[in-house]
């Protein structure tokens, strides 16, 4: 038999973050000599999701077959591409399992021994590559990577090759070729390596392509900001993603422009900018940063903050600083805050929104996504740049990532208008796979997947109903019931109920008392002699009677005592 290509979507298919795709190489169509890993990011918790800090993609596939893995490729930066680094590595080091090198280009190599150093990592393989002029062999794999231009710098396209044929993995692209990190499309080089040989399947991102036409550059985004930031008369705030290198010195342009200095708030961008300076993918002149400690020497009309926390996140720069709880920086009435940046991981509005209304209530200039006045745009291509692709590599199959059901859908729709057989469009779901022989594809086995949850110091040890729990407490409160029996398991006296989050008992203290006798009186009915039993019912008695007293299910939690 001939050797066979297996991809395995483990997720990524069905949302915008979590990107985890591995390839298998069979040699005799049959079993898996080598493994790779192509992207390992981390997902973002949604509205119900309470506590939850990260959602990390289910790596036990990867643990159980860690003997066949031979490295980890990756695609670009940002953390829905990588953040899960440190927690594989981890889970593969429990298990015994060997290091396994990581293949990246030159800023995703800086940003890496930053995260695993911050997740104590210790043991770890870096190989850096450049996109230029590099190519290199993982196993049965070789790679050849080439630019791709996006929100991060050193983004790349891999033209992968096995001997059951050539795959392209596009993780995410436009076609820009006016980037404003200086990094376009390297459509030459994507070019030459699809006439090389037939391209047996196209694996890109299907995120835009709901939108029409091609994605714009983002070099208006300097202008745009400039006219807006020189209306400022005193402090000035700017954010972005804290990966947007081309952002920041966009940035620094237009502070430079209106003869401000820049001040940097938050690691994250502290950290990303520093690496950028030291690889030469940001400019800026010498005494053009001023230390945070340092700004009480300056009158605040002549300072621009770049200041991390974009999504608004609970603890961020960003948030601290609208709420008044930095312990450094202080924005004040008539300063202006720029955002140039879109809500962007799921449930992110809400939490921007949140900000934009603290600011706007302290009395600050605010310009913000709502007002579109040009200060961002995306980093996904959208319809124009995604069949551009489809044209320069013309793949026999497509497997849309990336995105959701309906932008895979759409993606299909696309493939199908540039002359593809809808049936060669493979849309996956998180565990799905697809096997590659003789130039034609099959079905693969689905393999159980879920999502894992990180909480403070705990990783995968909530589930669904825990976050169920957290969520009714959050919106229906709870009611602890004491119910004191003796040695004979006879309720002795009348249930006790105290609220949290339910009722203010001082001005709805009937609706408990109601509830004591209510319970009370049927307890006394039934003879209960098992504890568990009489918890379960006391459950059901007291979810009724709250429920036709208020329209509203807080939890119940039956505490039974021995006087």
């Amino acid at each position: 038999m001939k050797p066979s290509l297996k991809f395995i979507a483990l997720s990524g298919t069905t949302d915008v973050t979590e990107n985890l795709y591995v390839y298998e190489y069979l040699p005799d169509g049959r079993q898996v000599k080598d493994m790779v890993i192509l992207d390992c990011g981390v997902g973002f918790p949604d509205l119900e999701m309470p506590g939850v800090e990260l959602v990390l993609p289910d790596f036990s596939y990867i643990v159980k077959n860690k003997s066949k893995l031979r490295g980890i490729v990756v695609s670009q930066g940002h953390d829905d591409h990588v953040g899960a680094l440190p927690f594989l590595l981890r889970d593969l080091a429990a298990q015994g399992g060997q290091v396994p090198p990581i293949w990246c280009p030159p800023i995703v190599t800086e940003f890496l021994k930053v995260k695993f150093k911050d997740y104590q990592i210790v043991n770890y393989k870096l190989n850096t590559f450049n996109p230029d002029r590099d190519t290199f062999e993982v196993g049965a794999f070789k790679f050849s990577p080439f630019r791709v231009a996006h929100s991060v710098p050193d983004t790349v396209g891999y033209a992968i090759d096995t001997p059951a044929g050539r795959t392209f993995h596009v993780a995410e692209h436009k076609m820009d070729q006016n980037s404003t990190d200086g990094m376009n499309f390297d459509t030459n080089k994507c070019k030459s390596l699809a006439a090389e040989k037939p391209v047996l399947c196209l694996m890109s991102d299907c995120l835009g392509s709901n939108d029409p036409g091609m994605a714009p550059s983002g070099v208006e985004i300097e202008e745009n900001m400039f006219n807006i930031a020189k209306n400022a008369s005193q402090a000035l705030y700017m954010t972005a993603i804290s990966s947007s290198i081309g952002r920041f010195q966009q940035m620094m342009n237009v502070a430079k422009r209106l003869n401000r200095k820049v001040v940097l708030v938050g690691r994250s961008v502290q950290s990303k900018i520093e690496i950028a300076y030291n690889l030469k993918y940001i400019k800026y002149l010498p005494g053009q940063i001023v230390d945070l400690r340092e700004t009480q020497k300056y009158n605040s009309s002549k300072l621009m903050y770049i200041i991390a926390g974009c999504y608004g996140q609970p603890g961020s720069s960003v948030y601290r600083l609208a709420l008044s709880e930095h312990e450094r920086v202080h924005i004040n009435e008539n300063d202006m805050f720029i955002f140039s940046a879109d809500p962007g991981p799921a449930y992110s509005k809400e939490s921007i929104d949140f900000i934009v209304d603290k600011l706007t209530d302290i009395g600050v200039d605010v310009h913000y996504y709502d007002l579109h006045e040009g200060l961002h745009v995306s980093g996904h291509g959208t319809q124009g740049d995604i069949t551009e692709l489809f044209k320069i590599v013309n793949p026999k199959y497509f497997v849309p990532t990336g995105g959701t059901i309906r932008y895979m859908k759409a993606y299909e729709k696309l493939a199908v208008k540039f002359g593809a057989k809808a049936e060669n469009v493979l849309r996956l779901k998180p565990g799905e796979s697809v096997i590659f022989n003789n130039e034609e594809v099959k079905k693969g086995e689905t393999i159980a997947v879920k999502e894992v949850f990180v909480h403070g110091l705990g990783v995968g040890d909530i589930g669904k109903v825990v976050l169920e729990d957290r969520t009714l407490l959050g919106d229906e409160g709870i009611v602890v019931v004491a119910i004191k029996i003796n040695k004979d398991k006879k309720v002795v006296a009348r249930p006790e109920l105290t609220s949290r989050g339910f009722v203010f008992q001082q001005k709805f203290g009937g609706i408990l008392d109601g509830g004591e006798q209510e319970l009370f009186n049927l307890l006394q009915k039934k003879d209960l002699k098992d504890i568990s039993t009489m918890k379960n019912f006391s459950i059901q008695v007291l979810e009724k009677y709250f429920f036709d007293k208020t329209r509203r299910q807080p939890m119940i939690l039956p505490v039974v005592v021995e006087v």
